[in-house]
């Protein structure tokens, strides 16, 4: 390797001035370029090097904003929009450890592979990355920086006491939001940093922070990539954070990296933890101190060669696996996901001719999911995106762009509304940037520009109206402090704050007193029964993880309750089988408290829906091994859809045969001539369960629900009540009168007995009046036949007589007829009706 082609790797902890010194070293190049990870981070170096070059010399690309002037010379970029065919002189790869990330860290490794300054190129890295930098680059020179200043562990601190100058770290934007408005309310405010801010918002807090209007500043791990700031002190609100993937601990290394942003040049910094964040191990603390941490032995890696021949030769070459060490092939990549679903897209493949097409839509598949739908949502707008791009003029209407970005041209809305469409704006701000997507793509990078700075600054006045009290420090010094306060909780669960009332404790739900909740004085009298409210609570969700189940009661609207308070209510579901439960307050508790109160109460749910109706779940459990006949498997799903009970008139039931009936008795089920019911489930217990669990299922109807008396025979009714209602406590509605499913059935077979009995024996045996009597015959289709002078009269069925159905064709062997075999005869398709000659 020549002199003045070499790679150098700079590698050290934070604050060990390595982007300063790559700025420098580009700067003393005729030509430059350096990739950095974050676009506010390569907004801020863009400045720095605006003031040392002009603005003629100097330009920025990212996948959203492009400055480029046709005089420039440095090139400041993200690492995913450095252009891979700019010759220069000089290249900078910042923070390479990215490259272990499973959704960027492909792109790190690229360019480290492969972009080269023709003079010098260096690369910026934490030293866990030096084994793997030997590995794939023997011929690299390896250097390390040393920290400039001391970072020592301070152990925890509430969030009212932690020192001015301090940045509190939290892993979500509600996390975020909370931590920053208490200390709006207790020291005077906070300037807001994640990495979903436009750099317009993100400078405009910052600069709060930094000018010293306020004292704290409240952010996501954003902050651990290279962004400067005066901070003294990082207190870690949380050491949990969702990676994309899934929830997890915070790696030691990730640790310093983010903590590492205390001290500055040669000023010391500390960094502790504060909120609800668990201490960290001892272990941790010191090979954070030590800057000492597990070297990276593999990172993620992409195959740079494709075949754009045809859309499965793309797929092909992007799932080629590495065949050397320490290479990981990158799995479920975001643009890799688009493409394998647009790939199922016939009308899509249809506009795909030639090598030319198909690189057209592996760029629209590098659309990045700015606005964090779902895959399929996302993949539905690069799919409209493709078709235009890959078809007549082959670019983006004009209209839907204008009509899309004018929906997003709304400065008002709550914080959550205004960072969705920042969000929104992202993805058309991108497409603008592609000048072979738009006509005129210069006038739409300046109307995305021009909605994206409004959203901004709308965005940061409403984070400085709400975490920003220019008067609370001055309000607050003539209150007593917030820790000196006397708050406790009373048995009967009444909280008081100095020796008065602020609000009630239900169960695990605060119930403020609206009385104690305005001013400064209300919210530190909230906020001191708050603190007295934890432990209370904490002891509350321990009782309930150590109740026995008799001490748990579901009652008739879906609410559970331990020792007479409610603590939880039903969620709304699709089984009554597989009821879920949610607890009702404790938002405050930790997550493993109200775990183990939550697992406690779902075992015991469990456990009541097995006992009281296990004649349903065994039938579940015989339907899905397969132990019911093939005639009968559809009969049985659909009972357990139903909560076990079924109108016969409703079913065809035709071509169930003898034996399958016979086999669906031995499970629990009857067929009746009026209804397909569990009798087992008649008993009082699992009925008014099975009538509970079935409101639940259906939280659109009226709240009260149907339990009959214990042995009622039958039961007047309020209302008009649906099959289900009625059904899932063993009753059928009958007019206003609600009749037990086998007491219908004995009304039925003392029908069809000789003598016909009289109407008095036939009102006794539902245990009704006679006179109510027809209108419970009639709404099961009965009706009184004539008959012979002096002989009684019968009651008989009086439906229209329907023609026996057609035999059915032997089933297929194959998945489609037995999935046949499970749908009632109502369900089954239309059959047509040859025409008459």
């Amino acid at each position: 390797m020549s002199a003045r082609a070499r790679v150098k790797a700079v590698l050290g902890p934070t604050n060990t001035g390595k982007t300063h010194l790559a700025i420098e070293r580009m700067l003393g190049h005729v030509s430059g370029m350096i990739g950095l990870p974050l676009r506010l981070l390569a907004r801020e170096v863009y400045d720095k090097v605006v003031a040392a070059k002009g603005e003629a010399l100097a330009a920025l690309i990212t996948g959203e904003e492009k400055i480029v002037p046709e005089t420039a010379r440095y090139f400041v970029c993200t690492v995913e929009a450095m252009p891979l065919d700019k010759a220069v002189e000089f290249v900078a790869i910042d923070e390479i450890q990215v490259a272990t990330d499973f959704d960027r860290g492909h792109v790190f490794t690229d360019r480290m592979l492969n972009l080269r300054g023709f003079g010098e190129t260096m690369l910026l890295g934490a030293e866990t990355m030096r084994p793997m930098i030997r590995k794939l680059l023997p011929d690299a020179e390896l250097g390390r920086r040393e920290r400039m200043s001391t970072l020592t562990y301070a152990g925890y601190r509430k969030i009212t006491k932690l020192p001015k100058r301090s940045a509190l770290v939290a892993f979500s934007a509600e996390e975020v939001y909370a931590i920053a408005e208490l200390l709006r309310r207790h020291r005077g405010g906070a300037a807001v940093v994640m990495g979903a801010l436009s750099p317009r918002t993100r400078n405009a807090q910052v600069e709060l922070y930094q000018s010293g209007e306020v004292d704290f500043l409240v952010a996501t791990d954003a902050i651990g990539m290279g962004l400067n700031m005066d901070v003294d002190h990082v207190a870690f609100a949380s050491r949990r954070k969702f990676d994309g993937h899934s929830w997890r601990d915070l790696r030691p290394d990730e640790i310093a990296q983010i903590a590492g942003r205390a001290g500055r040049y040669m000023r010391d910094g500390a960094f502790g933890e504060t909120g609800e964040c668990a201490p960290f191990d001892e272990d941790i603390v010191e090979r954070v101190e030590a800057h000492e941490f597990e070297p990276v032995v593999a990172v993620q890696w992409r195959n740079d060669k494709l075949n754009f021949e045809s859309v499965e030769r793309l797929i092909a070459t992007l799932t080629q696996p590495s065949e050397q060490p320490g290479l990981v092939r990158v799995r479920g990549a975001d643009d890799e996901g688009v493409l394998l679903r647009l790939a199922g897209d016939d009308d899509l493949m249809d506009r795909i001719n030639g090598v030319a097409d198909v690189r057209r839509l592996w760029e629209a598949c590098q659309l990045p999911d700015f606005r964090k739908a779902t895959p399929d949502e996302h993949a539905t707008l690069v799919g409209r995106i493709a078709n235009y791009i890959l078809s007549g003029k082959g670019r983006i209407p004009a209209e839907w762009a204008e009509a899309e970005i004018e929906k997003l041209n709304r400065p008002d809305g709550d914080l959550d509304a205004l960072q969705a469409r920042l969000a929104h704006v992202r993805t058309w701000t991108y497409a603008a940037n592609r000048a072979d997507w738009l006509d005129d793509a210069e006038f739409w990078r300046g109307r995305t520009r021009e909605v994206e700075d409004r959203l901004s600054d709308a965005l940061h006045a409403a984070l400085t109206q709400r975490f920003i009290d220019r008067r609370t420090s001055a309000l607050l010094k003539g209150l007593k402090r917030e820790d000196q306060m006397l708050a406790g909780v009373s048995e009967e669960g009444e909280v008081t704050v100095e020796g008065h009332f602020v609000g009630q404790l239900e169960g695990l739900e605060f119930r403020p007193d609206p009385r104690a909740t305005g001013g400064v004085e209300g919210r530190a009298l909230r906020n001191a029964a708050m603190r007295a409210l934890r432990p209370e609570v904490a002891r509350r969700l321990a009782r309930i993880a150590a109740a026995a189940n008799s001490e748990i009661v579901l009652q008739r609207d879906g609410r559970v309750r331990v020792d007479g308070a409610v603590i939880a209510r039903l969620m709304p579901r699709q089984s009554v089988l597989k009821p879920r439960l949610e607890l009702v307050g404790a938002a405050d508790a930790s997550p493993q408290e109200r775990s183990a109160a939550h697992e406690r109460l779902e075992l015991w749910l469990a456990q009541m829906v097995a006992h009281d109706l296990r004649p349903l779940v065994q039938l579940e459990a015989a339907w899905r091994d397969g132990e019911l006949p093939s005639d009968a498997r559809g009969l049985a799903f659909r009972l357990i859809e139903n909560a076990g009970a079924l109108d016969r008139a409703k079913e065809d039931i035709a071509h169930v045969s003898d034996q399958s009936v016979a086999a669906l008795a031995k499970a629990g089920v009857r067929v009746g001539r009026h209804n397909i019911f569990m009798p087992s489930l008649l008993k009082p217990h699992a009925a008014q369960t099975l009538a509970i669990l079935w409101h639940a299922t259906h939280p659109g109807e009226p709240r009260s629900v149907f339990v009959a008396r214990p042995g009622a025979l039958s039961v007047q009714l309020d209302r008009h009540r649906q099959w289900g209602e009625c059904a899932a406590a063993g009753y059928r509605a009958c007019g206003r009168i609600a009749v037990r499913f086998d007491i219908i059935e004995r009304l039925a077979d003392a029908l069809v007995a000789e003598p016909p009995p009289a109407d008095g024996a036939l009102a006794r045996l539902v245990g009704r009046p006679v006179r109510e009597l027809p209108v419970i015959l009639g709404s099961l289709g009965y009706k009184q036949a004539s008959a012979e002078e002096g002989a009684a009269r019968r009651w008989v069925l009086g439906q229209r007589q329907r023609k026996p159905p057609r035999p059915r064709p032997p089933p297929a062997d194959n998945a489609f007829a037995e999935l046949a075999n499970l749908l009632p005869a109502s369900d089954q398709p239309p059959r047509r009706r040859k025409r008459r000659a």
